[in-house]
């Protein structure tokens, strides 16, 4: 049977494909939504207190190096085979080339449920890989569109560096750090017993979002959904490669390969939106919440989990 967190996004799928009235105001989802980053970053820096050693420096610039890789290696992809407009190009590669925090909320429950090793610095994968693509999807609209000469934005390391989602996960890993789980105890205590419940309802709201999304699909956009149905898989290999390549535990391995399967669909789109102005983010969300968020979340944890044991023997 599936995890039962996942199974709030299969009721939040069903309710949304019968149209059901059932609805999370958005304050609720904001605030549920900010609960989650800031927990998943307390969780990483209270494991890293008093753990942090040089070889964490050389484990982040590996997995840094994949952030800025992968949406390089997408952009000729999307570019020829899907055949996506640069904008749009740009866009996917932001989305794909980042990760998903939700994705990786579930990899931390599935793996903390299997009594699987996970290392507090699997937080900070979100951030190094996150960062890194949307700064090569807005690198390459800047250089290679037209569009891009006639818009002013802000400078790249601001839309990235300051959208919210890396604010609260950057700082809770540093307060986490600081703290520590004893002395922040009265904070820290609450926020992570309750990680389960937020997760459930946040999986709900986006199981509701899913089927609304779905419902734009039209058989032109085939090329799209291909792409978002093949590639959590393909890309899933490099990550799986690296964990193994940097002799990572078993579910800090998942992790990593289940976060480089995954598609942003919280701090991209808020970046894209506001620097890619001629994307079509609707198509982006299509993509990354519609096909590839389900495929992750239902299929492709134990998928990736069985692919890394049979490559391990």
């Amino acid at each position: 049977m599936p995890d039962i967190i996942v199974m709030f996004f299969l009721l939040g799928l069903v309710a949304g494909a019968l149209k059901s009235d059932l609805s999370i105001p958005r304050e609720v989802y904001d605030i549920l939504s900010l609960l989650l980053m800031l927990t998943i970053g307390l969780k990483g820096g209270m494991a890293l207190h008093g753990n942090i050693a040089p070889a964490l420096v050389l484990e982040m610039a590996a997995v840094a190096l994949l952030g800025f890789a992968l949406p390089l290696l997408l952009i000729p992809l999307l570019r020829y085979g899907v055949r996506l407009s640069t904008a749009d190009t740009a866009s996917f590669a932001a989305h794909y080339g980042s990760v998903s925090a939700g994705t990786f909320a579930v990899a931390l429950a599935w793996v903390e449920a299997r009594g699987l090793s996970a290392g507090g610095q699997v937080t900070l994968y979100l951030v190094m890989l996150e960062l890194p693509a949307i700064l090569v999807g807005l690198w390459f609209y800047r250089r290679f569109s037209a569009q891009a000469a006639t818009t002013t934005g802000s400078p790249l390391w601001q839309e990235t560096l300051t959208n919210r989602s890396v604010v609260l996960l950057v700082g809770g890993v540093i307060i986490g750090a600081v703290y520590g789980p004893e002395e922040g105890s009265g904070v820290t205590i609450p926020l992570t017993n309750a990680f389960s419940l937020v997760l459930s309802l946040f999986l709900l709201e986006m199981g509701l979002v899913a089927a609304d999304t779905l419902r734009n699909l039209r058989w032109s956009h085939w090329r799209v959904v291909m792409f978002a149905l093949v590639m959590p898989t393909v890309l899933s290999i490099p990550g799986l490669a690296m964990g193994t390549l940097l002799e990572l535990g078993t579910g800090s391995t998942v992790i990593l390969g289940t976060l480089t399967a995954s598609a942003s669909y919280i701090a991209a789109p808020v970046a894209v939106r506001h620097a890619i102005p001629d994307a079509n983010i609707g198509l982006a969300m299509l993509a990354s919440l519609g096909v590839t968020f389900p495929f992750n979340v239902l299929l492709g944890i134990g998928l990736y989990h069985s692919m890394l044991t049979w490559a391990t023997g």
